[in-house]
């Protein structure tokens, strides 16, 4: 798995950022200049994955703030995307892109394709505007992440600054 200090690889992939219909490709120079957070889900019909994309969708004003951009990403097809975006309501407010990688490459590079279901794992990267990854994180398929620690994390790393733990914005960071 890539970690801290790899950079994040190189992608062109198409995309569903609502219910359109449309499917713009996005690359790694579509968000040139910002943070970005991937969001890395198994299958899209599932039960765990539609909790964490709803929540952090709630994120995407927030992230906005901190120059960031969200991007979901499964092996999923666009079609198959754009028809659980149709299916939930919940789903269809959502309004980050879900970039659809059916040919597993950007998962595999990654080091996210879970080799004995073919899908990707639960997994969530901070990117930095270089393209360096700050943040790597994986947990067991049957646990969600919390979106409210992602950006606890972001801000850290956006202080440039030694955070204690559990520090939050607006608290002391470590002075040496």
């Amino acid at each position: 798995m890539l970690t801290v200090g790899d950079l994040f690889p190189a992608y062109a992939l198409q995309s569903v950022a609502d219910t359109s219909g449309n499917f713009p490709v996005l690359t790694g120079d579509s968000f040139s200049g910002k943070w970005r957070v991937f969001l890395f889900w198994p299958k899209d019909f599932t039960f765990v994955c539609p909790t964490e994309i709803i929540g952090f969708g709630k994120t995407v004003k927030d992230l906005k703030d901190r120059d960031t951009q969200l991007l979901g990403v499964s092996c999923d097809s666009e079609f198959v995307h754009l028809a659980w975006r149709k299916s939930r309501e919940d789903l269809a407010e959502v309004s980050f892109p879900w970039l659809a990688d059916i040919k597993k490459e950007l998962t595999a590079a990654c080091g996210v394709l879970d080799k004995d279901a073919g899908v990707a794992k639960r997994a969530t990267f901070i990117v930095d505007p270089q393209g360096v990854i700050q943040f790597a994180e994986v947990t067991a398929m049957s646990v969600g992440r919390n979106p409210q620690e992602m950006l606890r994390i972001l801000d850290a790393l956006q202080t440039d600054e030694l955070c204690p733990c559990n520090w939050k914005p607006g608290q002391d960071t470590i002075k040496v």
